[in-house]
């Protein structure tokens, strides 16, 4: 190798590939399966690796080539999960100059004659390894016509044969290649995995690095280890051997972490001029309008998960600016209010991304998430129109205004007034009588009214129930033209108006309840009977699920149908 050769850097992404089984970070599960496969001479003879952009696919195919090829120092060795990486075939297939182990980019040869050159081979042993193995990369590009070539050859592959499969599109792969393959999703690396990777590459280096740099680049690197460090080296380059938060923050077009918290407490306090003139200033010097809506998305998802889970406070992640701001922002805002604004930011991402001037736009959206975020929902407007509250105060509509709360008022009777009434649906000389609740449950099932039928069922209680008056029990929860509706079916139905009053409170039990407990009960009685305790102990695991009925025209009574369900007992 010449000395230019020698003296020419590489790029971290390729000088700190992992050479080894322990190295390859975040893949556990992976390295698992493969170590008890080996142990048990249980080798699969196709693997198909997915997951994103570099997350350690070709890396990880390498890996696996070597371990079933390492033949260890004295060259007696067999397949193993640590490679040696001195023998023969461990370097030259680091080296990717191993006869036996061929890589095929699909990206660059998809069509049926690139693969059926490269399985014309596959029917001689190979000649330096154990096993002659294929890797094929992106192998989601293949067309249809060399997948059905590969096919044939994949199912029933020679003993001396493997594959190994990478891939982005795992959805685009045929199931019928999947089907003979084993498979592995790769994960992405999580920021704290990637931390410890940059802190032992630093290290190594003798680089110095700002903390907050490091992490920038973790959340940039969005899970893939080479876009990690390929952001590093360009970070490095920029600032002359020194990794600051300032020259990263620029590299990506990013603000000032503090200036994008104080940015979401001015949005969150609804100080719009504070929020117009911090987004000047952070688009002044650089910050990218999408990067900075990001940052703000980033920030309401920490600060709902502190307010769900506080504990998250406490992470080392965290930097003393976020998690003072998560202490005093996430017990003023409140989840609805923090969803709300997720939803308008997330929203409108995308249209910051196509507006013609992003800036604008961003300012657009902040705005619309001050004031919409505030406004209250259809339900705390429908709880103040039931209260009988005076209107709504313009304040509450505001950003950061609080309004008082009101007192429970105490539970009263309403009688609601009559409507005019609809068509009617039964003609008056055929008018039912409804001498029960059962009675108007029964004609509004024949009738087809299930939205009044479930309302009445399940969201209010039945205290008194005469021909023409009904006394029901109604919660906050409860659909405000419920009454109105069900006076209208019952003047259609009797031709006369009846007398529904209605009480604010908690609702107790309601029919739906009722029901339920009567049906536990008739199960519990078909349970002892002796003839389906000899059923339920013959079929181990099996429990009855429900009863029905069916009328028999030759019978007085109904007979009853079971419907069993059988659980599935651990071995």
């Amino acid at each position: 190798m010449s000395e230019e050769n020698e003296n020419q850097y590489v790029v971290l992404a390729r000088k700190y590939r992992p050479q080894t089984f322990e190295d390859l970070l975040g893949q556990d599960a992976l390295v698992q399966t493969l170590t008890n496969a080996i142990k048990n001479n249980r080798l699969h003879h196709a693997y198909i690796l997915t997951g994103i952009r570099g997350v350690g696919k070709t890396t990880t195919a390498r890996l696996i080539a070597r371990a079933l090829n390492c033949t260890g120092l004295d060259g007696k060795g067999g397949p193993t999960i640590t490679p040696c990486g001195a023998c023969e075939n461990c370097k030259a297939i680091a080296a990717g100059r191993h006869i036996d182990v061929m890589e095929l980019d699909a990206a660059s040869r998809t069509g049926v004659e690139d693969i059926r050159e490269l399985l014309d081979g596959v029917r001689y042993k190979p000649v330096n390894a154990r096993y002659k193995i294929y890797i094929i990369d992106e192998v989601h590009m293949l067309s249809k016509g060399a997948f059905n070539a590969l096919l044939k050859t994949l199912e029933e592959p020679p003993a001396h044969v493997k594959f190994i499969f990478a891939t982005t599109e795992i959805r685009k792969v045929p199931v019928t290649v999947l089907s003979r393959c084993q498979r592995f999703d790769l994960q992405r690396l999580s920021i704290e995995t990637l931390m410890k990777l940059f802190h032992k590459i630093t290290t190594a280096e003798g680089l110095e690095a700002d903390e907050e740099a490091l992490q920038i680049v973790a959340r940039a690197a969005d899970g893939s280890a080479r876009d990690g460090l390929s952001l590093l080296d360009q970070a490095i380059v920029l600032g002359d051997g020194k990794i600051k938060t300032s020259t990263v923050a620029d590299m990506i077009g990013l603000a000032d972490r503090s200036q994008t918290l104080s940015l979401f407490e001015s949005l969150a306090k609804g100080n719009m001029p504070s929020v117009v003139g911090n987004l000047k200033d952070q688009y002044n010097n650089g910050a990218n309008p999408v990067s900075i809506l990001q940052d703000l998305i980033h920030v309401t998802h920490m600060l709902t998960r502190a307010k769900i889970v506080p504990e998250t406070i406490h992470q080392e992640m965290m930097s003393e600016t976020e998690r003072a701001l998560c202490e005093n922002l996430s017990k003023a805002l409140s989840v609805g209010v923090l969803s709300r604004l997720w939803q308008i930011l997330l929203k409108g991402l995308s249209e910051v991304n196509n507006a013609p001037q992003p800036l604008e736009a961003l300012e657009m959206v902040l705005i619309r998430a001050a004031y919409a975020s505030s406004l209250p929902t259809p339900s705390e407007i429908l709880d103040d129109v039931k209260k009988n509250a005076s209107p709504i105060a313009i304040s509450k509509h505001m950003p950061a205004q609080e309004m008082p709360t009101a007192p429970e008022p105490a539970p009263k009777k309403i009688t609601t007034p009559e409507l005019p009434p609809k068509a009617p649906l039964a003609k008056a000389s055929n008018a039912p009588k409804f001498d029960s609740v059962e009675d108007l449950i029964a004609y509004l099932e024949a009738h087809k009214q299930p939205i009044l039928l479930f309302a009445l069922k399940h969201d209010v209680s039945v205290t008194h129930f005469e021909d023409g008056l009904i006394n029901l029990v109604v919660s906050d929860k409860t659909a405000p033209d419920f009454i109105q509706n069900l006076r209208r079916v019952l003047f259609e139905a009797t031709q006369k108006n009846w007398v529904v009053e209605e009480t604010l409170g908690q609702v107790g039990q309601t029919i739906a309840d009722e029901e339920d407990k009567k049906a536990e009960e008739n199960k519990h009685n078909v349970i002892q009977n002796p003839l389906i305790k000899a059923v339920l102990d013959e079929f181990k695991g099996a429990k009855i699920d429900t009863l029905t009925h069916k009328a028999d025209t030759k019978q007085t009574k109904e007979d009853e149908y079971i419907t069993p369900v059988y659980e599935e007992e651990d071995d």
